[in-house]
């Protein structure tokens, strides 16, 4: 079998597809399997890097206001989808799976015009343009969130990356933390700010460090590839850029305090790790929804960004890391709000579209 997988940009859109693409590889070791995403977007740098070959066309999002980008965009996704269906015919490819982004529109429409069947897979709560556009044609529609509202879908979880599954099946705490120079017997707190990182989270956590260390917490800071804060290892307090093994840092956190990214949200639901989410200021407010289920059921906080300050680190965050008892219990009504099990999940509705 001959598999496309579309998407790209961010994390969000990445990591459910080569979550999918590991497990088809397991499952079948012959299959053909292409990414297609852009040149610009996360899947420039990771997808080779787990072994896959990535297919790029142009960036080609949806215009959102009458400007003169929307008179270009229709020449320009017409050649985007031209490109695509080529590839579908050269490559003999038996099913597309999209997952959003800006790669995704062109190959759903692709898909359809050349008789490929089509599954969508929408990572947040709020579906995007692309997947909404998809969703009308789909073979079959998976949701991660239980709350997202995308015509004839189905509940099947996040795709979540396998070290994150093998890592919940070991769940030694010690181990993680070593990895990364922290002490095993002390509160931990892991702060990201997503693949691109976050000024306003990462400015507030740099100027509460010593507020932390005083109550004897110490701190995982990921402070993304667009940050300028420099790397820092000493006890107490770990400064990186990128981290190529979340599975282990979500494992050492006692707590958390991030955006609200889908893939985000789901892997520390699917590992029992409690959060305050600090959901992205600018954009459709997907990321306040994404944690709404969690949010119920007692497993996270929220907070705005407006409010977020080195005043609510101490009043309100130290004094909660402290208290792992009720970290305890936030910890375990996390743990219900996630599955481990969405890959398989997404990997059966793809199966059950392919051609006898």
């Amino acid at each position: 079998m001959r598999y496309l997988l579309a998407g790209g940009g961010t994390a969000g859109h990445v990591n459910p597809l080569l979550a999918l693409a590991e497990a088809i590889r397991q499952d079948q070791p012959d299959a053909n399997i292409y990414a297609l995403g852009t040149a610009e977007g996360l899947e420039a740098r990771l997808v080779p890097e787990r072994g896959f070959e990535l297919l790029t066309i142009e960036k080609v999002p949806f215009p959102r206001r009458p400007n003169a980008y929307a008179l270009r965009f229709f020449a320009k996704f017409a050649k985007a989808v031209r490109v695509c269906r080529r590839e579908i015919r050269d490559r003999k490819i038996d099913v597309v799976v999209g997952f959003g982004g800006y790669a995704s529109a062109p190959a759903y429409l692709a898909a359809a015009l050349e008789k490929v069947p089509l599954v969508i897979h929408e990572a947040n709560a709020l579906p995007g343009l692309a997947n909404r556009f998809g969703a009308r044609f789909a073979k079959g529609v998976a949701v991660a969130f239980k709350n997202t509202d995308l015509p004839n879908s189905v509940h099947t979880g996040m795709p979540l990356r396998e070290e994150i599954i093998r890592v919940s099946a070991k769940a030694n705490v010690a181990e993680a933390r070593k990895h990364f120079g922290l002490a095993a017997d002390a509160p931990t707190l892991l702060v990201t700010g997503g693949s691109l990182g976050a000024l306003k989270i990462n400015q507030i956590l740099d100027s509460s460090i010593a507020v932390l260390e005083a109550a004897g917490i110490q701190v995982l800071h990921i402070v993304g590839g667009n940050s300028d804060l420099a790397p820092v290892k000493r006890k107490g307090y770990v400064r990186i850029s990128y981290c190529d093994r979340m599975d282990l840092a979500i494992l050492a956190a006692d707590f958390a305090v991030s955006r609200a990214g889908a893939s985000t949200v789901s892997e520390f639901s699917a590992l029992g790790l409690p959060a305050l989410y600090i959901p992205y200021a600018v954009g459709n407010g997907e990321q306040a929804k994404n944690i709404a289920e969690v949010l119920a059921a007692g497993g996270a906080l929220t907070v705005a960004d407006s409010v977020f300050s080195r005043d609510y680190i101490a009043n309100q965050l130290v004094p909660l890391i402290s208290n792992s008892k009720r970290l305890a219990a936030m910890a375990a009504a996390a743990k219900k709000c996630g599955n481990l099990d969405g890959t398989n999940r997404l990997l059966a509705m793809v199966k059950g579209v392919l051609p006898a």
